[in-house]
Parts: structure tokens; C-alpha cells; sequence
């Protein structure tokens, strides 16, 4: 394996990939815009809790044609990145480059077979905890370990020489005869904790240690073994439910990828877990109504709406970050709405008072101020809580849809009684609660909080 292609520098990739370039000249990175930026300016870096810290430089570009050809291309990217990916080495594969597959999932090598044959696939499964910190520095914490099995169970020489090639980059690397199966295995434990570290918002812990969810653990792996023999002919032990608690023993204290990706912005797995569970269960006439529902909640916790949906992002100081968007607010309680604002320079439209906003969020204790920012991050308004829940009206619509960008939309904050300087945000984006003083953008006599009241 001379040429090897790592496809990603997230958390996994990132971490398997720099490992590997720093034992292999021959490795290089094809990555997005912005983090090919980093990792050409700052190298790429990997801060290790429990092993060595280091940067490399490897070759790297957005472009898979300006990367040398390759023999071994290794996934590391997010499975509902997989088909832009295919796309991406399409044109660059030789005839004999074999391309590995370490993301969450199974359906990822059918995929990848439909796609480019058999004989090119390599089944494979990441056992790691790392976080991406910022792009091209990648923090590790636990674990760092692949098995990787041949479709057809074979021990073939190229799969021998793979493992060489990650063992030679000190990572520990296993063969299976049935890759199937391990992935499968992993994907029980996925589809419990990726979802549960969400729903309980905290790590693993948390979901382990309360007898009542062990009834909702054992229920998602038992859903998910039935649709693993169903759709795969895959037999998963009797005693999944147990292995996997067992398994997490030693994970106790992470936060899981999903949670990750939520708590960062970054779209979640679910389809490809829980979802795809429930998607062939519907297919097989499989019951699969607790990963139905772990599916429906987590969608509706990490997903704002159809894409292209302006929404406010309400975080902070907050049991529970959320998400407002015009449907949402047009639905607050109608003691709270304001039919006809009139404010500043002969603003007309529909808003909202911001008490029902604050009866819908639950502040932690301490909470005295609240800021808005605009959409671009340039402009922000602080309030006291007291004086955002006296003047706040948050500017939403117009009777007959969104309230224009033209006039500050879709969201303008204003306070009538506060003054046009004290507090007029156009086009707000966020709103963040805070204990003491946030981002102010105004000038400081613009609105002492002497004056609120």
C-alpha cells in the first residue's frame, strides 16, 4: 500500500490519519476548504490525554486529482457525507485501490459496493473518543483501535498488509471474519447511547446508572438485533442487551459523537442509526417503537426544521438550548402577541412580548441578563432580564408570512419605552442569557441599566 488517501480529519479520521502520516510519507488528506486551510498553515495536531501529543504536515487538498493516486483510501468522514465522498474518488480510483470504510453504520459498505464492486471493500469499525476542537486539532481521550474484516470473512493479503499499515502507526488493528457482524454489534451500541447521551443532555454515566432506562436499553438492542437478522441474516447474541451495558462500563465518562455533533451545531447520524432501524423494521413488519421514538426525539432536540427555515437560536444559561422559528412564535400564547407593532421608524408587523419567551425557556439560577445578536454576529444588544421582559417585543411577521429582511427581518427585536438607540437589533439571530453582563455593541451611554425601570 504506497499511496494511502485519508478522507476526513474529524475525530475519527483525524486521529487515525495523523497517526498514520507520521509513520508513512506517503499519506495524504483530502479534506473540506476549511479545514485544508488549517492543516496547510498549522499541520495537523493531535492533543492525547492517555498517549503522545503531536503535529504533522501531510499533503493535503480539497481537490482528489492534486493527491497522488491512491491504493488504500480510508473513509473517516460522517455517513450522511458518503454520497459527496463517492463522487469525490470516483475519478481517481485505479483499478486495484481498495477503499476502507470507518464510519458509524451498516449500510455504508452496500453502499460503497453498489457503488464501486465488492472486490474494493473493506468493512471496518473505529473504536475511539475524540472531539474535534477546532479544525486540523483534534483532542483524544479514550481508546484508538480499528477491526477491519474482508466482506466475504476471507483473510486475504491485502487485508494482512492494511493491518501492517496500521500497526506499523502504533494503532491497534484487528481482523474479522464476519465485519458484518462487528458492525452490527457497534450499531447496538450506538443506537442506545448516541441517542440516550442526548435525551439525558450529560455522559454515559448518567443513562447507565438509572434503573429505569435499563427496560428502554435492553428494548433498542432487542429492536435492532430483530432487523439485523431480518434485513441482514446477521445473528446477534441472545445476551446483546447485557454486552453492551458491560461494554460501556469503561466509557462511563464520555460524552458520545452525537452529542458531539449536537451540542456543536453539526448535523447528527440519526438517519443512519436509529432511523435506518425503524426504516427496514417498517420493511419487514419488525415493531421498532423505541427506536422510533428515540429517532423522533432527537430530531426534534437537534433539528431546527426544513432547511432554509430562519430560526433564532435561544442558548446560554439554559437547562435546555432552543430553537424559535415564525411557526413557533406565531403559536406562543395570544395574551403574549402583539397584533400591530408600531415602533421604531413606522415598523409595522406581528411580534411577540419577550415574557412568552421566557415562559417557555428554564433559566438557570443566577440568570440576570440577555443579549441578542444579529444573524452576522456584528451588532448586540444586552438587557436586564427586567428590562427585556418590561419593553421586549420581538418583531416576527406580517399577516400575511415572514416580516421582511428589507425592514431588519426576520426577526427585529424592539422596546418601546427604551428608546430607538437603547435597543433595536435587525435580522437577530441569536439570543443568549447570561449571569452578569453580555456583548454590547452600543455606545455606553446608550442605555444605562439605571435606567430600566
Amino acid at each position: 500500500m504506497k499511496h494511502i488517501i485519508m478522507v476526513g480529519a474529524g475525530a475519527v479520521g483525524g486521529y487515525f490519519g495523523a497517526h498514520l502520516a507520521r509513520h508513512n510519507p506517503n499519506v495524504s488528506f483530502l479534506l473540506r476548504p476549511k479545514t485544508q486551510a488549517a492543516v496547510a498553515k498549522n499541520g495537523l495536531t493531535i492533543r492525547s490525554a492517555i498517549g503522545e501529543s503531536f503535529t504533522v504536515h501531510p499533503q493535503s487538498s480539497s481537490d482528489p486529482q492534486a493527491l497522488p493516486p491512491p491504493d488504500l483510501i480510508i473513509l473517516g468522514v460522517k455517513a450522511y457525507d458518503l454520497d459527496e465522498v463517492m463522487d469525490q474518488i470516483e475519478p481517481i480510483l485505479k483499478p486495484d485501490t481498495a477503499i476502507v470504510t470507518l464510519q458509524n453504520g451498516v449500510t455504508i459498505e452496500d453502499t460503497l459496493k453498489a457503488r464501486f464492486g465488492r472486490e474494493r471493500i473493506i468493512g471496518g469499525v473505529a473504536f475511539i473518543y475524540s472531539k474535534i476542537m477546532e479544525p486540523g486539532v483534534i483532542d483524544h481521550y479514550k481508546k484508538g483501535m480499528v477491526t477491519i474484516g474482508e466482506l466475504m470473512g476471507l483473510e486475504t493479503l491485502r487485508l494482512t498488509d492494511i493491518a501492517g499499515v496500521f500497526k506499523t502507526a502504533g494503532i491497534p488493528c484487528f481482523l474479522s471474519k464476519d465485519i458484518r457482524k462487528a458492525k452490527w454489534e457497534k450499531m447496538c451500541w450506538n443506537c442506545v447511547f448516541n441517542p440516550l447521551a442526548v435525551l439525558v443532555n450529560d455522559h454515559v454515566a448518567r443513562a447507565l446508572d438509572h434503573p429505569e432506562l435499563q427496560p428502554v436499553i435492553t428494548t433498542l438492542v432487542r429492536e435492532v438485533s430483530a432487523v439485523a437478522m431480518a434485513a441482514h441474516r446477521v445473528p446477534l447474541d441472545d445476551d446483546m442487551p447485557q454486552k453492551v451495558v458491560k461494554w460501556s462500563q469503561e466509557l462511563r465518562d464520555i460524552h458520545t459523537s452525537m452529542y458531539d455533533d449536537w451540542r456543536a451545531g453539526r448535523p447528527t447520524e440519526i438517519d443512519f442509526l436509529n432511523g435506518y432501524i425503524v426504516k427496514r423494521g417498517k420493511e419487514f413488519g419488525i415493531p421498532t417503537p423505541m427506536n422510533e421514538m428515540a429517532m423522533a426525539l432527537i430530531k426534534a432536540i437537534t433539528e431546527v426544521g426544513s432547511p432554509g427555515v430562519p430560526a433564532i437560536h435561544v442558548e446560554g444559561e439554559l437547562v435546555q438550548p432552543l430553537h424559535l422559528t415564525h411557526t413557533i412564535l406565531r403559536e406562543l400564547p395570544d395574551l403574549h402577541q402583539v397584533a400591530d407593532v408600531e415602533g421604531v421608524g413606522g415598523i409595522q408587523g406581528i411580534g411577540v412580548k419577550f415574557q412568552a419567551i421566557l415562559d417557555v425557556v428554564t433559566l438557570k439560577v443566577g440568570v440576570d441578563h440577555v443579549t441578542f445578536y444579529s444573524m452576522d454576529g456584528k451588532f448586540s444588544v444586552c438587557l436586564t432580564l427586567q428590562q427585556a421582559k418590561d419593553f421586549g417585543i420581538l418583531v416576527y411577521g406580517k399577516p400575511d408570512g415572514l416580516f421582511p429582511t428589507e425592514r431588519g427581518g426576520p426577526f427585529r427585536l424592539l422596546t418601546p419605552g427604551l428608546g430607538d438607540l437603547c435597543a433595536n437589533v435587525k435580522q437577530v439571530g441569536r439570543i443568549v442569557f447570561s449571569k452578569g453582563k453580555g456583548t454590547d455593541t452600543r455606545p455606553p451611554q446608550a442605555c444605562p441599566e439605571e435606567a430600566s425601570v
